[in-house]
């Protein structure tokens, strides 16, 4: 079996469920994106020996105005420090991740923590643009693919989600902020999917509006001032939820970051 035809079974499994509306189905158009999540989807499941799984999946933002903004040693920071409190947490043995930049770059597909590649200058340098909806389509997608899999294999999934940007969408040419909120709408229904977003402070975009219009809950939107402590606060305060979010089925879409958005 091809590994197109091994997405459209997954999404249409997906479907089959009630958690993929035709919408959400028709923006993971495999033809157009399938090889692009295929390359997140890592370990096979049948490598995989927890008797349930997080997933835990985070998109830093590399378009050119990190830099310029002087971001982008603080971003690879903030990424170690979510790897670190997940190789000190006790589920540990449970927790897969998968790092894919903004601009489609896979820096490791969904691996267990310890095998997960640290951030750093020569992997890491943000100089592209900001296709926000088309790439979270493909972050999305990809999730949704890998929860799936264990799922059709009878292991209990929760996902655990974050988007990280500084501007606005500049660059998406097939998705707009309404085809990634019917993904995010179809995925936060099933009670297992946390999906968090960082708006790093540019001076001028209104990130709760744009995450709002992405589908992105109130409470899982961190919004950071440009100050490096603001920044690594803020990722703290994910890796706290990722590492809550391990250890606790119960009430977990109900969970929040905590009141840490600023107005």
């Amino acid at each position: 079996m091809s590994q197109t035809s091994d997405l459209n079974q997954l999404f249409q499994s997906a479907q089959a469920e009630g958690i993929l509306s035709n919408d959400s189905l028709q923006a993971l158009n495999v033809h157009d994106i399938g090889a692009q999540i295929q390359a997140g989807l890592g370990i096979q499941v049948d490598d995989v020996t927890a008797s349930e799984v997080v997933l835990v999946t985070i998109m830093p933002d590399d378009s050119g105005s990190i830099e310029y903004g002087g971001n982008a040693a603080i971003v690879r920071a903030g990424h170690n420090t979510v790897l670190d409190a997940l190789l000190n947490s006790n589920q540990q043995d449970n927790i897969l991740v998968h790092n894919r930049y903004l601009n489609g770059f896979v820096l490791y597909p969904y691996c267990s923590v310890s095998q997960a590649v640290r951030m750093d200058a020569q992997n890491y340098t943000p100089n592209q643009g900001t296709p926000l909806y088309d790439q979270t389509v493909v972050l999305l997608g990809t999730v949704l693919a890998k929860a799936q899999e264990f799922a059709d294999n009878g292991v209990p999934v929760r996902t655990v989600t974050l988007i990280i940007s500084d501007g606005a969408d500049a660059h998406s040419h097939r998705a707009s902020a309404k085809t990634v909120r019917s993904l995010v709408q179809d995925l936060l229904r099933t009670e297992n999917h946390i999906i968090a977003a960082m708006g790093i402070d540019d001076g001028s975009t209104n990130f709760h509006q744009v995450f709002r219009e992405m589908g992105i809950r109130e409470q899982w939107i961190l919004t950071p001032g440009n100050s490096q402590k603001e920044i690594r606060n803020a990722f703290q305060v994910f890796s706290q939820s990722a590492v809550r979010a391990s250890q606790s089925a119960g009430g977990f879409s109900q969970a929040s970051l905590g009141g840490f958005s600023a107005p």
